[in-house]
């Protein structure tokens, strides 16, 4: 440091006695490099080193070359290869409505296959219980009819009260009536039902027995009677009696729906024969109730008007749905367009016989028995 700052005051009493175009001319001769070299040669310090190099590389990157690139010929051969940006084709696209759509498509086909990635990374799940699959076990259910182990059972179903109708003896004929006084709502779903169940006939009860219209129905050879019960101006019950040794059922009903609630219209309810579909009755007695259901019906459907009327039962709970095929123009699919009405029955009493509600004999009954036959949740009788 001490010999720094003697070439210092050297140099800058040798200045002051030089003229000032003598110092203009020096100060021309000398160069920034010629300052660095001198100051880095003089320096003992590393700290002192590090800014000069840096200087130093400044100033050959200016230059477009390193010191180590100086005398290598072949240093420009070395170097990488300049690579233009890659041009996205939905920028030549000028119309900005077309460019806007094909990069939404783009975006979506991004990330479906991005989708379709993860879920074939996912791990599969375990299938969660149900209450249908925790079910109780019960000795009444009939998995196949036409194993060896049933063949009491179809004796018995050869020999019961619906055997004429699946041997296609008779076809049936159903009346349709209701409580005394049904209100308006009540005398739609009743008029709505005859369209449903072929060969069908709707009248107002005029405050007769159930017995005497029993009567009077097998003279007329009516083969079934569907009473529609309404509590609080609402439809509440229906049932459904078998002519003319029964047996007869009580529903409780719930969840009426319209034509008009679904916004549909009549009219588009033809009256083709439709095809009826039972599914889910496996016990012995889901098994009456559904050969019940489905004697209401003809037993030769019109697959030309492309109706169909569904029973599901599921936990107890009997689902009617009312629909029609719908294809395609090409033939290959469809679909289905529903009708109307909806509803959901319960079953509460099964009877033998006609209805009697004093002397009659019941097979099976819930009524008063719900807290006893009800217990557990995953017991059921369908």
């Amino acid at each position: 440091m001490k010999s720094k700052q003697k070439r210092s005051t050297e140099s800058l009493s040798g200045d002051s006695s030089l003229s000032d175009g003598e110092q203009e001319e020096s100060n021309g001769k000398i160069t920034e490099g010629d300052v660095n070299a001198e100051l880095c040669s003089s320096s003992e310090d590393e700290d002192e080193t590090q800014p000069c190099m840096s200087k130093a590389l400044q100033k050959s990157t200016k230059n477009g070359h390193t010191s180590s690139s100086d005398g290598d010929p072949d240093a420009d051969d070395t170097m990488e290869e300049v690579r233009m940006p890659v041009l996205n084709p939905l920028n030549l696209i000028r119309n900005k409505e077309k460019r806007m759509a094909l990069f939404r498509k783009m975006k979506k086909e991004k990330h479906k296959k991005k989708m379709q990635e993860r879920r074939a990374r996912r791990i599969p799940a375990n299938p969660g219980h149900t209450i249908e699959s925790l079910r109780e076990a019960d000795q009444t259910v009939v998995t196949n009819l036409n194993d060896s182990e049933n063949e009491e059972l179809r004796q018995e179903l050869e020999c019961d009260e619906f055997s004429a109708y699946f041997e296609r003896i008779y076809e049936p004929k159903v009346l349709i009536t209701f409580a005394d006084n049904p209100v308006t709502k009540t005398r739609k779903f009743g008029l709505e039902l005859g369209r449903i169940f072929p060969n069908a006939l709707v009248k107002i009860r005029n405050r007769s027995s159930v017995k005497k219209m029993c009567q009077s129905a097998i003279r007329e050879e009516y083969t079934d009677i569907v009473i529609i019960n309404e509590d609080r101006r609402k439809p509440n019950g229906l049932l459904v009696i078998h002519l003319p040794n029964g047996p007869t059922a009580h529903f409780k009903l719930s969840n009426v729906k319209l034509t008009t609630d679904i916004k549909r219209d009549h009219k588009e309810i033809t009256k083709h024969r439709p095809e009826v579909i039972l599914n889910n009755f496996t016990t012995r007695l889901g098994l009456t109730i559904g050969r019940m259901l489905g004697a209401l019906f003809h037993h030769d459907p019109e697959f030309k008007g492309r109706r169909v009327a569904t029973f599901h039962n599921q936990r107890d709970y009997i689902f009617f749905r009312h629909h029609r095929y719908e294809f395609s123009k090409d033939g290959k699919r469809a679909k289905l367009r529903e009708l109307g009405p909806r509803f959901t029955l319960k079953l509460r009493s099964l009877q033998e016989g006609t209805f009697d509600s004093k002397t009659g004999d019941y097979v099976w009954i819930i009524t008063n028995k719900r807290h006893s036959m009800e217990a557990s949740r995953r017991r059921f009788h369908l």
